[in-house]
């Protein structure tokens, strides 16, 4: 492929560490941790899969309070996931808080309406995903 048939380059400096374990996200930031917060991720029978990803979209969602007011694609994909048109893992808020930390999911990656809104803020596309 030509490097004319590429978009401009971006340099990112943060990661995302997810835990499935601990059921904890962790944002750095030039390896240092600079947000850290309990999610629900997925159950046993629609695991969030583990591996290498990345954010590949930040949306800003209107009139869906399952998701909150932001939620970020990524390239992970799963079984079955609740993100609209299915697969894709999404990390996103919820309209039930209770349930975090723990394993409500269909395999995205739920944090509470207040943290996804901060998480969202301090990311670029492209930040590394690592799940494990």
């Amino acid at each position: 492929m030509r490097r004319s048939a590429l978009g401009p380059f971006t340099r990112v400096d943060t990661e995302i560490h997810v835990d499935l374990r601990s059921a904890t996200l962790t944002l750095t930031k030039q390896g240092k941790t600079i947000f850290r917060t309990r999610v629900g991720v997925g159950k046993a029978s629609t695991p969030t899969p583990r591996g290498h990803f990345w954010v590949r979209e930040k949306l800003r969602v209107k009139n869906a309070p399952v998701y909150g007011n932001y939620a970020l694609g990524t390239s992970a994909y799963a079984k079955l996931s609740d993100w609209p048109g299915g697969g894709v893992v999404g990390i996103h808020g919820t309209n039930e808080p209770n349930l975090i930390p723990g394993r409500p999911s269909h395999g995205c990656i739920r944090l509470p309406n207040n943290k996804v809104t901060q998480l969202w803020h301090l990311l670029a596309l492209g930040t590394p995903l690592h799940v494990i």
